[in-house]
């Protein structure tokens, strides 16, 4: 793996950075594991010790997608990598389909199916939102974690952290003493957040929302996800809400899916947790005629500000002339400040 993240410094598209090559004995302890033959245990054979998977936590922007993307690349073995979230929505899937043939445990046919078809597992952004999720995922890692799968994963909690405060957690702890036992907890203690690099002295707000301002706001999104992105569907309280493009913690949106939808503060929290970036298109003039999306549209930017999302955004007029007329624009006055707040260079970082 050195010699990969080598190749990378010296064609320019990557800066070598002190932690990222602290975190690369971790990641070439995996790749070789991969690489290697699997064993059959004979009658008098000790089966070898299962391969520890990774654990790979941060700040935002660090660099952990970026290695976990070297390693995935570097390894040869059949293997399956997705955002966190998009992993679960594929699980619930699959455990539907299970309980449609009559199964009393929906979870351990998944954990086999996946087992037979992958030895390497790996997905960004592990965070636990849910308490549906909380259940599974426990159960599925145990069966997984028994059928020799690695797993890799980042996350921008130490493990600890992982649902911290939700509903009935003492059930979900055990799963944190399995995620200690058979990964490497790694921190990656860079100093330098690359994502907010990609957008320093990058106009964060647009006014008025016309041809240009969308112009410019697939500049910006191309430079964040080099023209990828899909689907992301977060599961809130049985309620699925969608963010239509994503890509790497990056969401991009339309303001009437997001704030026109039958949404709450839950939502909208699962939101703030799932993305670093947030693009928020087309945000109307706020007033009595459309106050409840107004009021959705302040509680989505309170859940942003408070996980200290990075918002770029197009709106009707600058943040203090969104909303002038009806009731609630006294308190909209402090969502104009924290849109003002938000656009700085280095407010997430803050």
């Amino acid at each position: 793996m050195h010699d990969i993240y080598a190749v990378a410094v010296a064609d320019g598209s990557l800066r070598e950075d002190a932690a990222q090559l602290v975190s690369l004995p971790q990641l070439e302890r995996i790749r070789a594991a991969m690489a290697a033959p699997v064993q059959r245990v004979g009658l008098f054979c000790k089966a070898p010790e299962p391969t520890r998977g990774l654990y790979m936590w941060g700040g935002v922007g660090r660099g952990k997608s970026m290695l976990m993307d070297l390693l995935y690349d570097a390894v040869e073995a059949p293997k399956q990598r997705s955002h966190f979230h998009a992993f679960m929505q594929m699980v619930h899937a699959e455990m539907a389909i299970a309980r449609k043939d009559g199964v009393s445990d929906a979870i351990a046919p998944v954990a086999a199916k996946l087992a037979s078809e992958i030895r390497f597992l790996a997905f960004d952004e592990m965070q636990i939102t849910d308490i549906t999720d909380a259940m599974i995922v426990g159960r599925l890692f145990e069966g997984l974690f028994a059928a020799g799968v690695v797993i890799v994963t980042t996350s921008n909690r130490v493990p600890d952290d992982l649902y911290k405060n939700g509903l009935n957690r003492a059930l979900f702890t055990p799963f944190i003493g399995l995620i200690k036992d058979r990964m490497v907890v790694h921190s990656l203690d860079s100093d330098v957040d690359y994502r907010q690099g990609r957008l320093a002295g990058t106009p964060t707000f647009f006014t008025p929302v016309n041809a240009a301002a969308r112009a410019q706001i697939d500049d910006v999104w191309t430079a964040l996800t080099g023209g990828q992105d899909s689907p992301l569907t977060l599961t809130v309280q049985g309620r699925s809400v969608v963010i239509p493009r994503f890509h790497n913690g990056a969401g991009r949106v339309d303001f009437f899916a997001l704030c026109g939808a039958l949404l709450g503060p839950a939502d909208y929290l699962a939101v703030a947790d799932a993305l670093r970036v947030l693009v928020l298109e087309d945000i109307p003039l706020l007033s009595r005629q459309n106050f409840n999306e107004a009021k959705r549209f302040v509680t989505l930017i309170d859940a942003l500000y408070e996980a200290r999302v990075r918002l770029i955004w197009s709106a009707a007029a600058i943040p203090e002339m969104l909303y002038v007329e009806g009731e609630g624009t006294f308190e909209f006055e402090r969502t104009a400040s924290r849109l003002r707040e938000m656009q700085s260079d280095d407010w997430a970082a803050g």
